[in-house]
């Protein structure tokens, strides 16, 4: 049995069909026999793994513990993964610290290798800590197979109040956009930005997303998303942008409410 997530619509109207039904499409995605498998497993075997190599040399728990952190499609470069992992994130030197992509460096702290302390993997709460992440994440991307605006959109609603959570200087949470590649798309897109602009100097880059937050959203802080509705301005601007951008027909699913929405935008 499998389960494919229902999008009548693309765009906002789509987002906004996805948000109304999105607990129960869960629900759903997370009972089917494909899930209920990969949580046992993973559940099952989790604490026999106490290294770097013994995550990736099981192909399964591998592909587990990959999906709950976004990584899926590095499943194939396995000696790449297992360096991340065993350098922990404790030394600056770290390969996880000096990837662009922090995804990484989440997914290496999480499982806690390459540290003087026991792996996370020993806790009694890890499994359901990754898994809880995994459902999400796998959710998404079946979601993706559908509409990938509607997975990055999914994927920025978990992550922006995160690192709202995080604290930290607003140049850091800029920076934190900036590199996560799916998550940078979503900002890109709402804000109108050319993706050429990642080839500029970083301080640069970091001023014109705070520029297109303020165009946007009435301010340049990022703290500002902590308010739902402002994460929901955010989104609104993401779908409603994306959609045009990909050209909208008579014939495009929701055609008349997107024009509609843009008439209201």
């Amino acid at each position: 049995m499998t389960f494919q997530p229902v999008l009548p619509f693309g765009g906002f109207a789509g987002w906004r069909f996805l948000q109304s039904s999105l607990a129960s499409q869960q629900a759903q995605f997370s009972e089917t026999p494909v899930q209920d498998r990969d949580r046992d497993y993973f559940r099952e075997n989790i604490n026999k793994v106490t290294s770097a190599e013994d995550l990736v040399g099981d192909y399964r728990m591998l592909r587990v513990a990959l999906g709950a952190y976004g990584l899926q499609e590095d499943l194939p470069n396995r000696a790449f993964i297992e360096k991340v992992l065993s350098d922990g994130v404790d030394s600056d030197e770290a390969l996880s610290n000096r990837l662009a992509d922090k995804r990484y460096r989440a997914f290496s702290e999480a499982f806690g290798f390459g540290s003087t302390l026991p792996p996370r993997t020993q806790s009694p709460t890890f499994a359901d800590q990754v898994l809880v992440r995994f459902d999400r994440q796998s959710f998404e991307v079946a979601v993706g197979e559908v509409d990938g605006d509607m997975r990055l959109a999914l994927a920025a609603s978990r992550e922006v109040p995160d690192i709202v959570a995080a604290g930290g200087s607003d140049a850091t949470a800029w920076l934190t956009v900036m590199g996560n590649p799916p998550l940078r798309q979503v900002f890109e897109t709402a804000f109108g930005l050319p993706s050429s602009i990642a080839t500029i100097d970083l301080d640069r880059q970091v001023e014109a997303f705070q520029a297109g937050a303020e165009r946007t959203l009435g301010s340049s802080e990022f703290a500002q998303l902590a308010d739902p509705e402002t994460l929901d301005d955010l989104l609104r601007s993401f779908t409603i942008r994306a959609q045009l951008n990909a050209g909208i027909s008579a014939t495009t699913p929701g055609a008349t409410a997107i024009t509609l929405l843009q008439n209201l935008a």
